[in-house]
């Protein structure tokens, strides 16, 4: 019988990694198990439990790390407003940065074979880039192979700009590549809705001024204003934010977008439940992740690993071509690591912040 692959599901939102490892994993033919998610927002509780029928566990900070049943590999989307261009930017000085010692809590105790990180590409520069090089840091402190690199959404297929980092880990050297993308961008049709009722359109006033700088064209675009009142029309979403104006993007100059279109630019599908307010459901469309992304490097892993073969029933066409470079073992393909121990290996020292 084919290994079940487990795993865990931190600050999971509303669960946008959960659907990647399940399409990855159909994609190979492997048989996946969440055994365990947690995320402290109500309403994201509230959405991922109508969608996959389990409630998350609320405040990480609070569980024992030897409670969380065993798994093969962690999926966490950690806090992204202290790196964020919305948040302040203050990274591990804010309360909420320093939740990535969480995940280092829980996989120092619970040693999985691999895990998968995620957060805003401006986690890349922040504090002159040291923020990620001590997370990169501490994830090897702990004896495991980790790497990163950053990806556009636009490059898998969505129309919508948004730049994730993508942080990814091994505890045994192995070869993996990144994917590169390359799929066609969804045309913004194939995004909208035909019928969107009266509430979601700006008023008289907001889109005067928008036909002020721009005409509708043909095709649908999207209108994006910054912050120094500049509009921009693009064949694709600028990024969702979670704390942006409700003007910050308008559908050809004219509406807000709505929430099940806010959810398919991030690639969920339509059978995703929306049982949240609009308010609510932009919030967590705007935290959330692009599910192709993490579904392309999250597969690439699985193969990494020697979790299925490709050849089982594809939850649509994988195109995505693969780079190649090896980022994870040396020449040589080891680490000179100590082999396992019964009980994977020796604890490493303890991780602080």
């Amino acid at each position: 019988m084919a290994k079940t692959i487990r795993f865990i599901d931190l600050f999971s939102g509303i669960g946008g990694f959960r659907l990647a490892i399940d399409r990855a994993a159909r994609s190979l033919g492997v048989e996946t198990e969440c055994v365990f998610s947690s995320d402290i927002d109500e309403q994201c509780q509230l959405a991922y439990a109508a969608n996959f029928g389990e409630t998350p566990v609320g405040d990480i900070t609070k569980v024992d790390a030897e409670s969380i049943p065993d798994h093969d590999i962690l999926l966490a989307g950690f806090p992204c407003q202290p790196f964020s261009i919305i948040g302040n930017r203050r990274g591990f000085e804010d309360a909420r940065g320093t939740l990535f010692f969480e995940i280092a809590r829980i996989i120092e105790a619970k040693r999985p074979e691999a895990f998968v990180l995620e957060n805003v590409k401006l986690l890349v520069g922040h504090n002159g880039g040291r923020t990620l090089s001590r997370i990169i840091e501490v994830l090897r402190g702990l004896g495991y192979h980790a790497d990163y690199r950053v990806f556009n959404a636009l490059d898998f297929g969505l129309p919508h700009k948004r730049e994730r980092v993508f942080v990814v880990g091994f505890d045994a050297p192995c070869s993996f590549g990144w994917p590169k993308g390359g799929l066609v961008m969804k045309p913004l049709r194939e995004i909208l809705e035909d019928d969107v009722p009266g509430e979601f359109y700006a008023s008289d006033y907001i889109r005067q001024r928008r036909l002020e700088h721009h005409q509708p064209t043909r095709e649908p675009t999207i209108w994006h204003e910054n912050k120094a009142g500049h509009i921009s029309a693009y064949p694709y979403s600028c990024a969702l934010r979670a704390g942006a104006s409700y003007n910050y993007l308008l559908v050809n100059g004219t509406r807000r977008l709505t929430p099940r279109e806010m959810l398919r630019l991030q690639g969920f599908p339509d059978s995703f439940k929306i049982v949240c307010n609009y308010s609510q459901t932009r919030k967590q469309a705007g935290n959330s992740l692009p599910v192709p992304v993490a579904e392309s490097v999250i597969r690439n892993v699985f193969l990494s690993c020697g979790w299925g073969s490709g050849t089982g029933a594809q939850s649509r066409p994988y195109r995505h071509s693969v780079d190649r470079q090896m980022i994870l073992c040396d020449q040589k393909g080891s680490y000179g690591r100590k082999p396992k121990t019964k009980n994977r290996r020796e604890a490493p020292a303890a991780v602080s912040a």
